[in-house]
């Protein structure tokens, strides 16, 4: 299974009073890398919008293992784990060099313009099996 890396440094915006990364930045860094994935899978994800059909998370579990702060460089590691006809299931590690910082899986769907979940088209399950 392939592994997608995202580099990502980190900014002073993306931390708090205690010059640490802030908790919800973490949820940035790995959007940005599914977005980033997707993109070089050759999702084409305004197509699928002007289609009607957009990504949706619907599920994280994150677990924050250490502290990142200003002007770190990390690196957004994302995995499949699993893909159905209506869901797919991704786990992503966020690290400093070789020290884990922030590890998520996250659950994402296909929903409908009337917020409908609708089961993944079958070019984005070709591009992911």
């Amino acid at each position: 299974m392939s592994v997608h890396l995202f580099p990502v440094r980190v900014y002073y915006e993306d931390t708090d009073m205690g010059g640490i990364v802030y908790h919800a930045n973490y949820l940035r860094y790995v959007e940005r890398a599914r977005s980033d994935w997707v993109r070089q899978l050759g999702n084409d994800q305004n197509a699928m919008r002007e289609a009607g059909i957009v990504w949706v998370v619907r599920r994280i579990e994150a677990e924050y293992l250490s502290t990142a702060k200003f002007d770190d460089e990390l690196v957004v590691e994302t995995t499949m784990r699993k893909v159905s006809g209506a869901r797919l299931v991704m786990d992503q590690l966020v690290l400093r060099g070789e020290t884990p910082i922030f590890r998520a899986s996250v659950t994402a769907v296909c929903m409908n313009a009337a917020g409908r979940p609708v089961r993944l088209p079958a070019e984005i399950r070709a591009l992911l099996a």
